[in-house]
């Protein structure tokens, strides 16, 4: 029988009656708001399945869009998300599918762009409980939780780029916790997954960045 914590069955903190669509999709937001490296300027989201049939009852587009500026799952500020954001100048726009049906039910694609242009695009999956997952990354099948701090690289496909990046964070003493290469195809863009139980330094990233084949690094901190 699988270990089940108190957190499995009492859920998150949170402002919203569905840890599904209300929590789980203000973290996903929030997520996807850590990894750009530029202050978010314009957003638009689009729902799939039970987000994109329901959600808007359970407040999902307010939860995406307070994670999307930065709210915790707690933050009373989640009902005014709209009105924040339009006082604070975030362009945004919410989308809705409802005809895919082969694809996780409460699954979210976040495309950001970043106040100098740099664009971004997330999957991100609510599973349940508050937890959730990013499933993709600009287009590319990844994996990961966000319950520890993470540094994703995006690199060339090349030998010696992943031996890099493990010298990075062994230099500092940083421990591994779970490591993943995702790849379009060989010698294609690639993404490492690093997820730590430690604190990720700032300047981590430059070091990781020395490498001519890295083109960008995000630091996600738990």
């Amino acid at each position: 029988m699988p270990f089940i914590s108190a957190f499995d069955v009492i859920g998150p903190n949170m402002i919203g009656p569905s840890s599904s669509h209300t929590a789980g999709a203000c973290s996903i937001a929030l997520l996807a708001r850590k990894m750009m490296p530029e202050t978010i300027a314009k957003v638009r989201f689009l729902l799939y399945g039970s987000f994109a049939k329901t959600g808007k009852g359970h407040g999902t587009d307010r939860a995406l869009l307070g994670g999307i500026m930065g709210f915790q799952t707690d933050d009373r500020r989640i009902p005014d998300s709209y009105a924040i954001a339009d006082e604070t100048g975030l362009a945004y726009e919410f989308s809705y599918d409802t005809s895919e049906d082969d694809i996780y039910p409460n699954t979210v694609d976040i495309f950001m762009t970043g106040e100098k242009g740099f664009e971004l695009s997330v999957r991100g999956e609510s599973l349940g409980g508050g937890k959730v997952r990013i499933s993709r990354i600009n287009g590319v099948d990844v994996d990961f939780s966000g319950e520890y701090s993470t540094v994703i690289v995006v690199q060339k496909d090349k030998p010696g780029v992943v031996a890099h990046i493990t010298k990075c964070l062994s230099d500092r003493g940083i421990n591994i916790a779970f490591m993943k290469l995702f790849r379009e195809a060989r010698g294609e863009t690639a993404y490492s997954i690093v997820e730590s139980d430690d604190r990720l330094p700032e300047e981590l990233a430059d070091q990781i960045r020395e490498n001519g084949y890295v083109k960008e690094v995000m630091l996600v901190q738990a």
